[in-house]
């Protein structure tokens, strides 16, 4: 999958912002190489299913793979499921730096954001 030119996302059932793309990239380069950030959704939480985020080194044959601004992101086909349409994106403010999912298909959610319902 080709990197967009420009300052929106990849076009893709997930994409991956600008921001958290070079927060990835700034991650893997302190691992091994060939290392990718995986993002998946488990059961448990507050609101039922997390997210969570893992550093492989291998791919599965059935990953969505986002690469852009020299980082990988997979998310695995049962996990794409939940998260169709979603954005991820990294957020620096007041309150902290953190990975956000913005998934249009979460009904409610948390106050730590990682955790939502459907």
């Amino acid at each position: 999958m080709s990197a967009a030119t420009d300052d929106s996302t990849l076009s893709s059932p997930v994409t991956l912002s600008l921001k958290a793309a070079r927060r990835v990239a700034k991650i893997l380069a302190g691992e091994a190489a060939g290392s990718m950030l995986r993002v998946s959704v488990e059961g448990g939480g507050c609101s039922g299913l997390q997210y969570k985020y893992d550093i492989v080194t291998a791919r599965e044959a059935d990953d969505l793979v986002l690469e852009r601004e020299g980082a990988t992101v997979l998310v695995d086909a049962i996990s794409l499921q939940y998260m169709d349409g979603a954005e991820i994106d990294f957020v620096d403010d007041l309150m902290g730096q953190s990975f956000q999912i913005r998934n249009p298909n979460a009904v409610a959610g948390c106050g730590c954001g990682t955790s939502f319902a459907i």
